[in-house]
């Protein structure tokens, strides 16, 4: 069974996804900067450090997801969101969820329709060399393939529900951010990038921790570029925020 919150349905002004596995020591500090009347949505993957339990008494909205995966994670809590706006943000502290609120505004006001931040590390140890020269490639690929001026896929990002479940998107592993911005970006989506500080994460990695885990993403990342244009599903969210 996937994607089933724990926590009493409410009515957000903004839904903030956060993928989650054994981040026990960081939720205190990411919760806290969770916006007011706006929904921390942590989606638990797998955690045996009791990470649901602390995140539903602080307030957070749980929801399980028992496929292994930061795709799969971020999708179960794409699904289980009902606000309008919906946010991502790594649950790991290396990334201040306050930083989403111009961010949707942006998204709100209309003048973009997907809004991505771009990491700008804060000290040589928040961003190991292999992670920034894996990241530094894929952005090279997909600016090539989309013509988008992006230098990062940081997950630190904002953009509204419906379009982004037209999106049709697949990919349950490492691939699921890039994923988001190829489709954004064949349906004709406005895309934007502002800079965010990046800190330390707190705990080790799951994804680009090492080497091997960084070039894993990497080919994942590598296949979704690889894919031929989906079929137009999901068109550019019109000014003021409604569907064509």
């Amino acid at each position: 069974m996937r994607a089933v919150t724990t926590s009493p349905p409410a009515d957000p002004v903004v839904d903030v996804v956060l993928p989650c596995l054994n981040e026990a020591e960081a939720l205190p500090w990411v919760l806290a900067r969770i916006p007011s009347g706006w929904r921390a949505l942590v989606v638990d993957n797998g955690s045996t450090d009791g990470s649901a339990e602390l995140a539903r008494g602080l307030g957070a909205t749980v929801v399980r997801e028992t496929r292994r995966g930061f795709g799969a994670a971020c999708h179960a809590g794409l699904t289980a969101a009902t606000a309008d706006i919906v946010c991502f943000c790594d649950c790991d502290a290396s990334l201040d969820p306050s930083l989403l609120v111009p961010f949707v505004r942006e998204v709100r006001d209309g003048t973009a329709d997907l809004v991505l931040g771009r990491r700008r590390p804060q000290g040589w140890h928040a961003w190991p060399a292999h992670a920034r020269a894996g990241n530094l490639a894929l952005a090279r690929m997909l600016r090539r393939r989309t013509g988008l001026g992006l230098h990062d896929l940081g997950p630190l990002r904002a953009a509204r529900r419906e379009p982004l479940l037209a999106l049709g998107l697949t990919d349950r592993r490492s691939g699921y951010p890039l994923q988001m911005v190829v489709r954004a970006a064949d349906a004709g989506w406005r895309v934007t990038e502002h800079d965010v500080p990046y800190l330390p994460r707190t705990g080790a990695s799951k994804v680009t921790g090492t080497w091997r885990g960084t070039w894993q993403a990497v080919r994942d990342m590598r296949r979704v570029l690889a894919e031929p244009p989906a079929p137009s599903r999901a068109p550019a969210p019109s000014p003021g925020g409604a569907t064509p």
